[in-house]
């Protein structure tokens, strides 16, 4: 369809549209060239990949190292993917952007334990300077919006979105935390034809299209509160809840037996906590042998939390499409950052085919996180993204 944008020129602009992809062809080389051949690979300006863990992912990035000299490729390992037909796992799922509509720039951080946060801001501010120089064909009303992917094992993701949003200024940050289905031993992301591990990713996304970042969540707070009486916020460890061993409080609080926790009862029963009138997840990753909960987010001593409470997950699904749909003037494409345990409520709702359609439906490409991050902030169990506009 036509958008009847002014470029400076008096012109319309015909929008091409996004391109997406996925491949369960299990040879990387084999699987890069399907996937790369279906996105018309030289048409476009970047491309957005998320890869199963299951891959040999040093063959996978020789394959897309071969392909990828003129195109910004980045991406990351999934924790299961959403392919262009819905949920899936042991895929590779890809998002290309066409050049005619769209600008990709992109700056890896490395060795994330001496992240330097001043010398991050210089350099993502010397990002955004590239940006408005390779756009500056869109015209004045373009948009840009900040893609962001992490090492979902990095536990560095707070220091990270607040340090890179703030260099940002009023470009708005959305993006995900790397994973390897539910067996957190290494994730990764992918930039410049390799996949590293202990790396950030930001990348600018131009356009003279609509684009606009959401951040929603299947969960409302529920009536059972909890302190938090001793925890370890750098590795993310909780040791006590209401003066009690973290992992026995939590079991007695959600109504099970200690030996009965697992990523779906964590899914289910997710602690919440308030900040700036909004509750936000904090999820639990691990119970762990000397009776401490590991969660996906940092988390202090004195924390309230409120236990939460899934809400009609398909019912605002299709508010949220709804309203983005308005928002951006139909909807093209949307890139999306799902938390693994979302698919595992969804899972024992018994929804998966029905959040699975809908996501087809809406035209939802992208992958299952570690995690989500939004704007300034990290979070958990949310599902977030980008809308853009036809």
């Amino acid at each position: 369809m036509l958008d009847m944008r002014n470029e400076g020129e008096g012109g319309a602009r015909q929008a091409e549209k996004v391109k997406v992809a996925a491949t369960r062809i299990d040879d990387p080389e084999l699987a890069a060239q399907e996937l790369f051949r279906e996105l018309d690979l030289p048409s476009l300006t970047g491309v957005l990949l998320f890869a199963s863990s299951r891959y040999d992912l040093a063959a996978l990035a020789r394959a897309v190292a071969l392909r990828g000299d003129d195109v910004t490729i980045i991406g990351c390992t999934s924790s299961g993917e959403i392919t262009p037909e819905g949920f899936a796992e042991g895929t590779i799922t890809a998002i290309g952007f066409p050049a005619s509509d769209f600008t990709l720039q992109a700056i890896r951080f490395a060795d994330l334990d001496n992240f330097d946060p001043a010398e991050a801001q210089r350099r993502v501010r010397s990002l955004v300077a590239d940006a408005a120089e390779a756009s500056q064909g869109f015209g004045r009303s373009q948009q840009r919006v900040a893609l962001f992917l992490v090492d979902g094992l990095s536990h560095r993701e707070e220091m990270l979105t607040v340090t890179v949003q703030d260099a940002l200024g009023e470009i708005p940050l959305i993006g995900g935390s790397s994973g390897d289905g539910l067996a957190f031993r290494e994730t990764f992301v992918l930039h410049e034809g390799q996949f590293h591990r202990d790396s950030a990713l930001v990348a600018i996304l131009s356009s003279w299209r609509p684009m606009k970042v959401f951040r929603s969540q299947y969960y409302q707070p529920g009536s059972v509160k909890m302190v938090i009486t001793g925890a370890d916020p750098v590795n993310r460890v909780v040791t006590e809840i209401n003066a009690e061993p973290a992992a026995e409080e939590y079991a007695r609080l959600a109504n099970i037996q200690r030996k009965d926790l697992s990523p779906t009862v964590f899914a289910s029963a997710p602690p919440m906590v308030r900040a700036g009138g909004e509750y936000y997840v904090r999820s639990i990753q691990s119970a762990n042998p000397d009776g401490s909960l590991t969660f996906y987010c940092a988390i202090d001593e004195g924390v309230v939390l409120t236990l939460g409470e899934a809400k009609d997950i398909a019912g605002g699904l299709n508010i949220l499409f709804d309203d983005l749909d308005r928002s951006v003037g139909g909807i093209d494409q949307v890139v999306g950052f799902d938390c693994v345990l979302n698919s595992v409520e969804i899972a024992q709702r018994q929804l998966t085919r029905t959040v699975s359609n809908i996501f087809a439906a809406r035209h939802v490409v992208g992958f299952n996180t570690y995690g989500e991050q939004y704007h300034g902030l990290h979070v958990n169990q949310t599902f977030s993204g980008l809308a853009i506009g036809r």
